[in-house]
Order: C-alpha cells, then structure tokens, then sequence
C-alpha cells in the first residue's frame, strides 16, 4: 500500500463500496492499523473547507489551466432525511422535486475545459438564524449569507487566486442584477446565463432611462441575438432564446443572456451547453464518492465529510484523464475485482469447511 494521510485514506475509502462510510468501516478496512477513535477526531478536528480543495486541486489546475475555460457555478442539494436537523442538515426547497426537502445545500464551483471537470470551490448553506416568516407568522430557519453573496465571493476567489477562464456560466437562480454587475465590474469577465422568461428589457439606452420596459418573450429571438438593456445593470446584453427537444420529444426553450456583445447565436449555445457538465459532476459525487453515505452527527464532521467526499470527486476526475474510464466504469471494474477476491475468499472457506466435514463423517 501506498504510503498516505489521513485525509488520502478517507478519500480512497469513499471510493469503494456504495455501503455507509463509517471510521469503524476504514479501520477494519486496514486490519485496525488505523483506530476507529483516531479517524474520528480527524474527522472532528481537521477543519476540512473550501480553501483546502484548492489547495488540492490547485496541482492539477496548473496543468490543465486554459484561457478559454469556463467556470460553472451551480447549487445542489442532497437529502438527508434521518439525519438531525441543524443549521447545516435543514429544509430547503428543492426545485427538481417541486418540494421541500431535508438535506444540505451546497454550492460548487467547477472549472472546465474540454479535459476535465475540476471542483474549485465549494460553499455550504448554514440556516443559522431564527425569523419570523411575514406570510405566516412563524418561526422559520434562515441563512445569514445568502446565495447570491457566495456565489460572488466564489467568482472573487477564483480570480484572486489566478484562475484563467473565459466565461461564468450559470443558470436563472443566480441571474440577478448584482451578481452580472459583479462579474463585469469587478472580476472583469464575461457571463452567459439563463434568464426568466417574465424579465423586463428595453431595446435602447434611452428607453432605460425612461423606463419603457417590455417582455423579453415579446422579441423574435429564435436564432438571433439582439442587443438590449435591463434594469439595475450598468451595460448592454446580448439575448438570444435557444429552442430544444427534452427527453421525452417535447419542445423545450430558455433564454440566453451576456455582456459579450461579440458573441453570435451558435457561439453563446455552444459554450452555454457547457453548464450541464456541472450536472455530471453533482451525479458522479453522490452516486461514486459517497457524498451522503455519512453516520457523521457534528457539524464539523459532517463538512469533512462533505469536502472529502468532493475531493474523491477530484481523484476519479484524475483516473479518468490517466485511465480514459468514466466514473462509472471505474466503478463497475473497483466492484468487479472486490467481488472476484470475495468469491475468491468464500471459495477457500468453503472449502476448508468441505475437508473438516469429511473429517467428521469418517469417524
């Protein structure tokens, strides 16, 4: 065995079987080399975050970093339905399932090129003050930092630290006014994201200023792109509405918006499109790197929990360009060998049993 830390240990573990990871599980993993009582406090004690992600990825980056990379910002949550709730394992409504769920809420953001799909940055959303909701008069959870705020404060990480990307992708639940400013302005990069079909724009400067708004679904734009200006945002964008067919055959349509006036019609669809690799990375993290699969009860475990399990994303993602398996398949072939050595085991048993058996007859 290869010599390790703790944390590469944990994060080789989570890459196994799709059982619970428990510390009593990694100890008898290694003949009780390592205590169940030690990976616990590591768990408790090594304050696992965003900044020790870069920290680990910040290698790979560095040879795979490239000017016309995309950075991907998107949230996620993972149910958690028998955990104990808390500030960071709480309810939070879920717009896939159309309801509110029990789980954590994290923001991620991915760096891609057309190599790889690399984990950056990494937020988690704390519900750790107590409101009255104005609607129903009742006590409700609330997050002190919204996520507009992370998602600019994870923009402004990745240009502080020297990230080289193109573009910030991202869809229509971060496509405020705010956060386009803040790209521009203060990151100075440029954005393509999804805006809502219900948004106000005005086809000139001057009808901005005199506040003569209509409804982007007003405007031909299948196939083209035209230049309008929308409230509270300092410059032009460009829009275009983009038609598809769903799964199901159904015709599906969203609208598109930039600050690159530049882009044409099939450029700005085509590095949108890239947005959906962060859909891969949120699928591969919960069904190959155990991101739920945590008795942890702490806050604190649970976050290092939570950031290994992302960075067993990054060692798969790693495989992946050195053994060119999807994730997948590395995992069908991790269960494909466990299996073999276990049918292998039980074949030895069985046949020592078999031998002591005959023993017993003759007498």
């Amino acid at each position: 065995m290869r010599k390790m830390n703790l944390l590469d240990l944990y994060t080789d573990y989570l890459l196994l079987s799709p059982s619970l990871k428990t510390a009593t599980g990694l100890s008898a993993l290694t003949d009780n080399k390592v205590s169940h009582d030690r990976i616990t406090r590591f768990l408790a004690l090594e304050e696992l975050s965003s900044k020790t992600l870069w920290l680990h990825v910040k290698p790979i980056y560095k040879q795979m970093e490239d000017n016309n990379a995309v950075l991907i910002v998107d949230d996620s949550i993972e149910e958690k339905k028998y955990t104990d709730k808390s500030p960071l394992i709480n309810w939070h409504y879920d717009h896939t399932e159309g309801r509110s769920v029990k789980g954590v809420n994290f923001i991620s953001c991915i760096y891609h090129t057309p190599e790889i799909n690399l984990p950056v940055a990494v937020e988690f959303v704390r519900k750790d003050q107590k409101v009255i909701d104005k609607k129903t008069g009742k006590q409700k959870d609330k997050s002190s930092k919204t996520k507009n705020e992370m998602f600019r404060e994870m923009v402004k990480r990745c240009v502080f630290n020297g990230v080289k990307f193109g573009y910030v992708l991202f869809d229509s639940w971060f496509s405020s006014a705010d956060n386009m400013n803040y790209i521009v302005n203060e990151c100075k990069r440029h954005f393509i994201t999804e805006i809502k079909e219900n948004r106000l724009v005005a086809l000139s400067e001057d009808d901005k200023k005199a506040g003569k708004f209509i409804n982007i679904r007003s405007l031909e734009l299948e196939g083209v792109t035209r230049q309008v200006y929308i409230p509270q945002v300092d410059f032009p964008l460009l829009v275009t509405k983009q038609v598809f067919k769903n799964e199901d055959s159904s015709v599906g349509y969203c609208y598109l918006a930039s600050d690159d006036l530049n882009l044409t019609y099939l450029p700005m669809t085509t590095i949108y499109k890239k947005r959906w690799k962060v859909e891969e990375y949120h699928q591969s993290l919960k069904s190959n790197a155990a991101f739920a699969k945590s008795p942890t009860k702490t806050e604190q475990t649970q976050v290092s929990h939570f950031i290994a399990s992302v960075l067993a994303y990054v060692k798969q993602e790693a495989l992946r360009i050195r053994t060119q398996l999807n994730h997948y398949a590395m995992k069908t072939k991790i269960m494909l060998r466990a299996n073999q050595a276990a049918f292998a085991e039980l074949q030895k048993l069985l046949t020592i049993e078999t031998a002591s058996f005959a023993k017993f007859c003759v007498r």
